[in-house]
């Protein structure tokens, strides 16, 4: 009887990656830390690019994968619109270097995309419990948790527990760093009906009044939600090192005083881009910080056969350039296929995997930084602290 793949975490790559073992009958068991899968907020919507659409469609059957796209927004492809904050004026005028299918920008929701990814196995995932690390044995490999219990004996683990991922640090030695950036941002959304005067499209406000201090919001304005006063619409504030302060430095908080932090910001801003802020759903509100992986890429670790890293847990990623979604995908798509072609855990295998994402995440790391230092003044050096 074959040993499960173990999998920490229930995020995008990880959901992804089951569902890709499941097409394949290899057995496996998924655990998460939280409670549910709507434990914490889902933070902002997500753009796919062709190759992170290619890769969910090699994974999906093909009605799963049209129920996917289906749910999919799709906002014509103008590219991205820069406009001055506080003047109203347009300042730039951007391709969008995620157009994707058809020459539109497709965009779904975090907790939209979870839940389509997890249909067929529902309970096959283990909530509350936090993988603190691994155990090798002499045939596999057990997971251990917070608690000081251990999983049923798997195949390979398969780290996709994000920034903070455990696993990730013992596997790699410590290689595996994420930074923070010190720059910070807001999640926030509001009616439909705010974002009116904005219209179809990718839209960047840009607020560079005060020297030292520039904030900006991106957010996309999708057709077919537009006049349903039901539906809300998401924005992402983000802002130099120094502008936003978290109370306690408490990224958990949630509510009204994220609200209240980005109305402050904003208060000077064009009465036709207020709206956005002053009609923010506040219970929604929720702080971010800005992190990223080693900006040269991802580093080489001595590889361990039985346990692997995928998605934020190997490459951390700012949003500059929205690629992170999209690169954690193909890990899931590729280590699937490995595994797929292989009939279950074989011993070369995650060496095979780790070389090939060694490649495409580094790049789309590099640039993800290289964009942020512009965007964000990010900057990372040997002295900056790892998270």
């Amino acid at each position: 009887m074959q040993k499960p793949v173990l999998i920490s975490g229930a995020g995008l790559a990880s959901l992804l990656l089951a569902r890709s073992l499941l097409q394949s009958n290899i057995p496996f068991q998924v655990f998460e830390r939280d409670a549910s899968l709507a434990f914490r907020g889902q933070g902002y919507r997500l753009r796919l690019s062709s190759q992170g659409l290619d890769a969910i469609e090699s994974v999906l059957e093909p009605a799963a994968f049209q129920r996917f796209y289906d749910q999919c927004g799709k906002t014509a492809g103008k590219g991205v619109v820069t406009l001055d904050a506080v003047t109203g004026k347009m300042l730039e005028h951007m391709p969008e270097a995620l157009g994707s299918r058809g020459g539109k920008i497709v965009g779904i929701s975090r907790g939209d995309m979870r839940r389509l990814f997890l249909e067929g196995f529902e309970d096959r995932i283990q909530f509350n419990k936090y993988v603190t690390g691994y155990e090798l044995t002499d045939d596999g490999v057990r997971a251990v948790f917070a608690d000081g219990t251990k999983s049923v004996e798997g195949a390979l683990l398969v780290a996709g527990d994000g920034i903070k991922s455990l696993v990730a640090k013992q596997v790699s030695g410590g290689r595996l760093k994420v930074y923070d950036t010190g720059a910070r941002g807001i999640h926030g959304q509001a009616s439909t009906t705010a974002f009116k005067s904005l219209g179809e499209g990718v839209f960047r406000l840009l607020d560079e009044s005060t020297p030292g201090r520039q904030i900006s919001i991106i957010t996309n304005v999708r057709p077919g939600d537009m006049d349903d006063p039901d539906i809300q619409f998401g924005w992402t504030l983000g802002a130099v090192p120094g502008v936003i302060e978290v109370p306690n430095n408490d990224y958990s908080i949630v509510g009204k005083t994220a609200a209240d932090i980005a109305k402050s910001l904003t208060s000077g801003w064009h009465p036709h881009f207020k709206p956005l802020i002053d009609n923010i759903n506040e219970s929604e509100a929720a702080f971010w910080k800005i992190t990223c992986s080693t900006p040269t890429g991802v580093p080489e670790w001595p590889n361990e056969p039985r346990v692997t890293v995928i998605g934020d847990a190997a490459h951390a990623m700012t949003p500059a350039g929205g690629n992170g979604a999209n690169t954690a995908v193909r890990d899931s798509a590729l280590l699937g296929r490995l595994l797929r072609e292989a009939g279950g855990y074989n011993n070369g295998v995650t060496a095979a995997y780790e070389k090939e994402m060694r490649v495409y995440a580094s790049e789309e790391v590099r640039a993800s930084y290289g964009i942020a230092t512009k965007i964000f003044n990010a900057e990372i050096n040997e002295s900056t602290p790892s998270v």
